[in-house]
């Protein structure tokens, strides 16, 4: 009876690991709001939150982004617009930064706006250790980008199409 309960439980095992992962896709996805200060991202339709989850942003994350290299995150009304499956990070989603707005801003400062920011899961390859996955948990650790767990990556990717318009609030 033992040897039974022992090969049903490695069966369980190795039917838990062999699983893909895969996310709930939240329907109807028609916005993404991100409140910095309270550090959450919302999926929404209309005036109603369907989703939220914990977010990370950059490592000085007052303030609105104004040049590459100071760790800020936009904010500001931008688009989700493309993404990349093979990031360095786990999955991603391109945030339109910078706008023209941006870019007027920047220009009279005589910098560089900065780009390449992100919403995306936590750092691929051998960064990627359980280990370093709890590091990241409740702190600000991006170059600018927002960042959530791979878990809720994967909702956020299957849920929010290209286009799909982010409000990014203090």
């Amino acid at each position: 009876m033992i040897f039974f309960h022992r090969k049903l439980f490695t069966v369980f095992i190795i039917f838990l690991f062999a699983m893909p992962v895969s996310g709930e896709q939240i329907p109807n996805v028609d916005r993404v709001v991100v409140y910095k200060k309270k550090r959450i991202l919302q999926l929404c339709q209309g005036d109603s939150v369907l989703k939220q989850y914990p977010i990370a942003l950059g490592k000085s994350p007052e303030g609105h982004k104004t040049r590459e290299g100071d760790s800020r995150t936009p904010e500001g009304r931008y688009i989700l617009d493309w993404r990349n499956p093979n990031s360095k990070y786990y999955l991603s989603l391109h945030i339109s930064y910078p706008n023209k707005a941006d870019k007027q801003r920047a220009d009279s400062l005589g910098v560089n706006p900065g780009g390449a920011i992100m919403v995306h899961g936590y750092p691929t390859g051998k960064s990627a250790s359980l280990w370093n996955r709890y590091w990241f948990l409740g702190r600000d650790w991006t170059d600018g980008c927002i960042a959530v767990s791979n878990e809720a990556m994967d909702e956020i990717w299957t849920s929010v199409k290209d286009g799909t318009p982010i409000d990014i609030h203090p």
